[in-house]
């Protein structure tokens, strides 16, 4: 008898994990397109912006210089051009130091973005579902500003070996598409995660609720990175992306932006009801003790108070 019961239990908590997500999937989207959500994308690109605009100025030259000597010096050219020449793209021989140097920066633009979001954009966001669709809730504070600091800054670094070491990759776009969104997701599951519940959440009640949906959550930050894949596409141009690069540099910004507060507002709608459900004594694959879909009308006023 409990040879059959193990199976059934397994596959009615991955259902309810999927209603959770889905859920959450839908009450983000609903939030996400309200102008008052859509509103708190300014503060963070305006800074983000204006910060690049100096950096750009001030190191984008010099950055494609050095870039320039040492292919000269090393006679990358050759090897490169014989790289790109193999996969039909050796026009691109011409741009590639400039190019070079706009994926290098790129990462950095990610961060400045993800900072910017986690600090002006998130605490709105946790603050108003917090007190709209979950004002019951204990707020027990088990993370701090300096642990959400410290968790972006260690995990970005991983994230950016990872990204440097698949980096001659984004010149194969089936492979960019596939590996990059893994970095993304594994990233944003785990910034994203530890802001959401650090107001509402100790220390413990963060790791557990953490390891209960990890599964769930690294999906979520796995849709998250391919729609974070996506402003990649901008520096597929060749020579018009090095042309335009100032531009693409802010268009690129502003959607990543877009994509980091609507990851924001999907891991805030999941982990709150997971962390609700943990207080009551509710498990994760009990699916009839919380109201999964809520009215629209109770999602789609998404200003923050």
């Amino acid at each position: 008898m409990a040879g059959h019961q193990a199976p059934g239990r397994i596959l009615a908590q991955e259902g309810a994990l999927m209603r959770l997500l889905l859920s959450s999937f839908g009450r983000a989207l609903l939030s996400q397109l309200h102008i008052r959500m859509l509103l708190l994308t300014v503060l963070p690109f305006v800074f983000s912006v204006c910060i690049w605009a100096v950096g750009l100025w001030l190191a984008l030259q010099p950055m494609i210089d050095w870039l320039q000597d040492y292919f000269v010096v090393h006679s990358m050219f050759g090897i490169a051009g014989s790289v790109l020449s193999w996969f039909g793209m050796g026009a691109l021989k011409t741009v590639i130091v400039p190019m070079l140097a706009m994926w290098a920066l790129l990462p950095l633009m990610i961060l400045t973005a993800l900072v910017f979001v986690g600090l002006f954009t998130i605490p709105a966001i946790a603050r108003h579902i917090g007190s709209r669709h979950y004002p019951q809730l204990e707020m027990r504070r088990g993370g701090s500003w300096w642990g959400s600091l410290w968790t972006s800054l260690w995990c970005f670094a991983v994230f950016v070996v990872g990204w440097l070491v698949t980096l001659p990759v984004s010149l194969i776009p089936p492979l960019a598409f596939a590996v990059h969104p893994l970095l993304w997701g594994w990233l944003t599951y785990r910034v994203m995660a530890y802001d959401t519940l650090a107001d509402y959440a100790s220390a413990d009640e963060r790791r557990t609720v953490l390891r209960l949906h990890r599964w769930p959550l690294l999906v979520i930050g796995t849709i998250a990175g391919a729609m974070g894949a996506a402003p990649t596409l901008l520096w597929l141009g060749g020579a018009l992306s090095v042309i335009f690069f100032p531009l693409l540099a802010a268009g690129a910004i502003w959607l990543y932006v877009l994509v980091f507060v609507f990851t924001g507002l999907w891991f805030q709608y999941y982990c709150l009801e997971a962390l609700q459900r943990y207080r009551s004594g509710q498990p994760p694959d009990d699916p009839g003790g919380a109201d999964l879909i809520r009215p629209a009308a109770d999602v789609i006023d998404a200003g923050p108070r």
